[in-house]
């Protein structure tokens, strides 16, 4: 299979996936489940859920892998959109367009905004725990979120011994 007609495909599963777990925008929630979904639909290559499909198929010959662990590569998804909200508002690079549309913060506030990144990152740790969307082990669903919550603790630590 051509490299493109992958990416395309994995991408339609993750889009498939997303929209199948995302939370749908009604009250009393409407407006805060609509500044999640803008920026989370707002477009890009979806590279990271696939990476997650890819590494899973590579290391699991079960047929069914890329099903059990679509919600993880989902969660993937959900963090990286809540950095790209918060890295986009005033108080950091202030951007006012991502993937050409306006960012998250110029069509909801500042505040609607920091929301809707923060509820991203809690909604990917629901995603990571919740049994009813997936059938991945209790104890590998708990290593799986102890290693992504630890991400970023380590990337700092491995840039502060790089700085010394």
């Amino acid at each position: 299979m051509e490299i493109k007609q992958y990416l395309s495909e994995k991408k339609q599963l993750v889009e498939n996936g997303l929209n199948r777990f995302m939370l749908q925008a009604t009250e009393p929630f409407r407006d805060h489940i609509n500044a999640m979904r803008y920026s989370l639909f707002a477009g890009g290559k979806r590279i990271r859920p696939i990476l997650c499909l890819a590494a899973a198929g590579a290391v699991n010959d079960n047929p069914e892998i890329e099903k059990d662990i679509l919600p993880v590569a989902c969660a993937l998804e959900c963090i990286h959109t809540y950095s790209l909200i918060h890295d986009d508002l005033p108080a950091m690079d202030d951007d006012k367009l991502r993937r050409g549309k306006p960012t998250n913060h110029t069509i909801f506030g500042e505040a609607g905004a920091i929301l809707a990144g923060d509820s991203l990152l809690t909604w990917a740790f629901d995603l990571l725990s919740g049994q009813e969307t997936t059938r991945i082990s209790a104890n590998k669903r708990i290593t799986i979120i102890n290693i992504i919550a630890r991400g970023p603790a380590r990337w700092a630590w491995l840039e502060a011994r790089l700085l010394i």
